[in-house]
């Protein structure tokens, strides 16, 4: 089994600190750094989570941008709110491979955060190609999608797309509802065990990254929803991008 992770990736940068004090010059509080920590995130962390999670005969790979975006929060790190976050080189360059030279893969993954990294005709060539295929994207959605074996999408982003989705088969779309489960084949699937959320980042990679780990073994679309409940559920109880 040969998986291919496609798309857009990031620095996710925490830098942990605290603020105490307000600063003379202006009324803005002032941030004292104590730890920082680095992840790969995006598409580098569904391919990260997904060589953690597979078995040592499945072979991974990733095709990326190679000028990463950085993403840098700065953190309170007793309550682990979010008090600034700067994104820089927000724009990944475009994709500078031919895809017709891509190696033969089992199932392809495309996590798209729509920075520039793969257009819509490079999506649709990778799902007509690959006979397994999940995506992930930001994309405002249209026919280019409706060949996937798997279109994983969070509310948010089903509510801006209601009326085309609507129109895939059911059985295609995996929609996650936060803290409420996930709605699959018009079945919510709770979570099995309700965790107090830490930290939110990553956790949509970690899911898909689960589903893709579980399914490729077993075809099983519903084991593989509930695997990646319990692996977000995991991710989202430790602070920052973490790899399960």
């Amino acid at each position: 089994m040969k998986i291919l992770v496609i798309g857009d990736s990031c620095h996710d940068v925490f830098v942990y600190g605290k603020c105490d004090r307000i600063c003379p010059e202006a009324p803005v509080p002032v941030f004292t750094p104590k730890e920082t920590k680095t992840n790969g995130g995006m598409a580098r962390n569904v391919y990260n989570n997904i060589k953690s999670l597979v078995k040592e005969n499945i072979e991974v790979s990733l095709v990326t941008n190679p000028n990463l975006i950085t993403k840098t929060r700065y953190v309170d790190y007793k309550t682990n709110q979010m008090l600034l976050r700067i994104d820089d080189n927000d724009e990944a360059d475009p994709l500078g491979v031919d895809l017709f030279n891509l190696k033969d893969y089992d199932a392809a993954v495309i996590s798209d955060y729509d920075k520039g990294f793969l257009s819509e005709e490079d999506i649709e060539f990778i799902i007509e190609r690959y006979p397994l295929t999940f995506i992930d994207t930001k994309k405002q959605i249209g026919d280019w999608i409706k060949g996937a074996s798997f279109i994983k999408i969070n509310e948010t982003e089903y509510k801006k797309n209601s009326t085309y989705l609507d129109s895939l088969i059911k059985s295609q779309l995996i929609v996650t509802l936060g803290e409420r489960g996930v709605k699959h084949d018009g079945i919510i699937f709770s979570p099995s065990e309700v965790v107090d959320a830490l930290d939110l980042s990553g956790a949509g990679d970690t899911f898909l990254a689960g589903l893709v780990t579980s399914y490729v073994e077993d075809l099983d679309t519903i084991k593989a929803i509930l695997f990646a409940q319990e692996c977000a559920g995991k991710v989202i109880t430790k602070k920052g991008v973490t790899v399960i």
